[in-house]
């Protein structure tokens, strides 16, 4: 019997082949989501020049400083500032100048008063409080000074890094690309959903399972569907698909079947790891390269849960390298466990589990095809190959499966 090789071996097997994949510019809402690869400095002030803050007056703050709602200051205005239809530029004491939000402040102005503060005059404005000096502006370089590192190296791009850079004038960035992914089942039992089902056949879960799956960790997923149980169609089937991808992932046809045409189309390429991990469910799994471009290609088992919790401890972490994601692997979190139950020994197991405030509740049974179970799930309990048994409040491990990392 063929020796069964740990989890984090299998997984260190593949982390040590996939590289991540090359940099280029890339527009700012294609690189969302995704870890910038280059430190980007501030070409800049932000706010590149001073600027009021409110809808008001731009006034000398000396002629304003004793105003009162008994003591109104009276200011002739001698023009109007608009964000964007700067034409007035300085301004002399003695009068005011109307100007809105985000306008740039004229030259000579030291304060804004708001309109809240006057009666909104155009030809003269009365003053009836006065503000402090240098109230309500925005001055250039208050939010980041020129040459100061907007967003660091490997930092992943949301929204608020997004909206920084385009502040910055930034039209793209440099980073790398998602993955392109192709997921193909096999399986001659199979149909697409929307198909007429016969007595011996079924829907594939998998391919759209597995896609969803990409998809979720940032990758481009080209699904295939089924392929029927036949090594010439598979292997047609797999070289048609790789001048599109990246990485390439398989269900179904790994194990020790007479009709397991992925291990039996691959196994003589010299390129391909077929044997058994020692984790429930997914023991089956197959790892290598494939085609001129060497394209990683993982072939999970078929069961679905068994494919779904193989591409979360291995699929996942190579997709996270190639964009270039720290960590790889889904790290675990502590939990208490409600409920106890035995685990085989010598190898780890993977428990389908409801995760709830650090607490966790195991979900349905071990068969790997209870989907049933998987879709009520959140999170997996890791489970030590050298720990057979568990009881109520202990201590265990969970891999959050919904949690952004």
């Amino acid at each position: 019997m063929a020796e069964l090789v740990p989890v984090a071996d299998h997984v260190a097997r593949i982390l040590d082949t996939i590289e991540p994949l090359g940099v280029y510019g890339q527009s700012l809402l294609d690189a969302a989501g995704l870890p910038i690869a280059e430190d980007v400095v501030a070409p800049m002030p932000l706010p590149p020049f001073d600027n009021s803050a409110m809808d008001g007056y731009a006034v000398v703050f000396h002629d304003v400083a004793d105003a009162a709602e008994d003591h109104h200051v009276h200011l002739p205005v001698v023009g109007e500032i608009g964000a964007g239809q700067a034409k007035l530029t300085a301004m002399s004491p003695g009068t005011a100048v109307k100007i809105m939000t985000g306008a740039p402040m004229p030259s000579g102005a030291d304060a804004v008063v708001p309109y809240e503060w006057t009666d909104r005059g155009v030809a003269q404005v009365q003053i009836h409080q006065p503000p402090k000096l240098g109230q309500h502006i925005r001055r250039a370089g208050d939010d980041v000074e020129k040459g100061e590192v907007l967003v660091s190296e490997g930092t992943v791009l949301g929204p608020r890094q997004i909206g920084l850079l385009a502040a910055a004038g930034r039209a793209e960035v440099q980073a790398r690309p998602r993955p392109r992914v192709v997921v193909m089942s096999t399986g001659s039992e199979l149909r697409d959903p929307g198909q007429p089902l016969s007595r011996d056949s079924i829907f594939d879960a998998n391919s759209f399972m597995l896609a969803a799956a990409v998809r979720a960790a940032g990758g481009i997923p080209f699904r295939v569907g089924s392929v029927p149980d036949d090594r010439a169609g598979f292997t047609e089937a797999l070289h048609d698909q790789l001048v599109r991808a990246d990485l390439v992932v398989t269900s179904g046809g790994v194990s020790e079947g007479d009709y397991d045409v992925v291990k039996e189309a691959l196994r003589d390429t010299g390129t391909m790891w077929f044997g058994k991990v020692a984790m429930q469910p997914g023991k089956p799994q197959g790892f290598g390269v494939v085609g001129d471009d060497e394209v990683p290609i993982f072939t999970l088992p078929g069961n679905p849960v068994s494919a779904y919790v193989s591409f979360q401890v291995f699929v996942l972490p190579a997709l996270r390298k190639l964009q270039g994601h720290r960590p790889h692997e889904r790290p675990t979190r502590t939990a208490r466990l409600t409920h106890g139950f035995t685990s085989p020994d010598g190898r780890a197991q993977f428990v389908r589990a409801d995760y709830d405030s650090s607490v966790v509740t195991p979900v349905g049974g071990h068969g790997s095809h209870l989907i049933g179970d998987l879709a009520s799930s959140n999170a997996l309990i890791v489970v030590p190959e050298d720990v057979t048994s568990l009881k109520p409040g202990d201590s265990v491990q969970v891999l959050l499966l919904d949690e952004a990392y």
